[in-house]
């Protein structure tokens, strides 16, 4: 187990590199990554500076950032934040900017599973530990990892549509980022369920990046190809099934079934009102609140499982209501229970725990 290293650095080192991070925030559209975002004082032992680069500020994300720094204000941590606008170089100098900075942890939303390698190996000869967190790197060296069980969501959606069509039609399915680990992972799960499926056939397949408006676009285009011999939409997240959505309404074939995955806010709406079949929950507040629990851990030395596993649960009508007063209508009481939710999530074994119907509360 890493143990947390004791440095020695100048006044003026510290203004430098203050500032570096400061313009790099600037020029990333990130905002000011020095900022504190957790509270003085605080329980957790000595105050941890744990970097964070994230693919995107998607709904997904941002979510998970109210989540981090719920968990950051009640155990001691300043969380220095980046995003990377779903650019690898970008993410590559935001990490090693964090190195440069001497954080004591860097935990990462990687924008490619195949990337930073030199930066993994830098933070590791500086004695930080990186942890990935909700999409993996395809490296040995990391300290933890952090993931969804993006195979079981995929088995899981694709299931919800194939039970929905009863076995027989045609699909389109909206992927996400290519290259990126909840692509290929979420990809595979479904593609597991269609060959137990052999009447359900793919229209057409491709990349709306995790973004609404690309989705929207596909759609249409996928519309104009092929109308009415659509059935069904799969969507590997709610943002891009929503952005199908809305091309279907505009289309006037309001009655093509969608799935998603996520369980964000206007996602979980859809759920509700019956306009997607369902979704997988991966609450990304609850999710990444995890993977900077472990991070502060390793950073600080103590016992902790460094890969626990998220295991999503389905979203139907029958028990979107409890989601929705976590994700929505209850937001704030929630959020303020996340740090004591987090620990226990992380002593049981179940770090997707937060009492949705059909949930256990320990093990996997």
């Amino acid at each position: 187990m890493m143990r947390r290293r004791t440095r020695q650095i100048t006044r003026p080192l510290v203004a430098v590199i203050t500032a570096a991070l400061v313009l790099l925030a600037a020029a990333c559209g990130a905002g000011d990554p020095t900022r504190n975002q957790g509270g003085e004082g605080g329980e957790g032992g000595d105050r941890l500076r744990i970097g964070v680069t994230v693919y995107d500020m998607s709904s997904f994300i941002t979510a998970g950032k109210e989540g981090m720094d719920a968990y950051a204000a009640a155990n001691n941590i300043e969380v220095l934040w980046n995003s990377a606008n779903l650019d690898v170089s970008t993410q590559a100098s935001q990490m090693d900017q964090l190195i440069a900075a001497g954080v004591d942890a860097i935990v990462v939303v990687p924008v490619q599973a195949d990337s930073l390698q030199p930066q993994v190996a830098a933070a590791n000869a500086a004695g930080i530990p990186v942890i990935p967190v909700n999409a993996s790197l395809n490296n040995p060296d990391v300290a933890g990892d952090v993931q969804p069980d993006d195979v079981l969501a995929g088995e899981n959606e694709m299931q919800m549509m194939a039970d929905a069509l009863g076995g027989r039609g045609n699909i389109v399915i909206l992927q996400g980022p290519l290259g990126q680990s909840g692509q290929i992972n979420r990809q595979t799960g479904i593609e597991n369920v269609l060959a137990e499926n052999p009447d359900i056939k793919v229209l057409a397949q491709d990349t709306a990046n995790w973004k609404r408006d690309e989705a929207v676009n596909k759609t249409k285009n996928w519309i104009s190809a092929y109308g009415d011999q659509i059935d069904g939409v799969v969507a590997q997240n709610d943002d891009m099934g929503l952005g199908a959505l809305q091309a279907l309404k505009e289309a006037g074939a309001t009655d093509t079934p969608i799935v998603g995955i996520d369980g964000i806010e206007d996602g979980l709406k859809a759920v509700e009102s019956g306009e997607f079949i369902g979704t997988m929950l991966q609450n990304g507040t609850v999710e990444l609140s995890a993977g900077l629990a472990v991070a502060a851990a390793i950073a600080r030395g103590e016992q902790i499982n460094t890969k626990p596993v998220y295991i999503m649960p389905r979203i139907t009508k029958d028990n979107v209501g409890v989601a929705m007063e976590h994700v929505v209508t209850n937001r704030q009481e929630f959020l303020s229970q996340i740090p004591e939710l987090t620990a226990e999530n992380l002593k049981t074994g179940n770090i997707a725990y937060e009492g949705i119907p059909g949930q256990e509360p320990g093990g996997q």
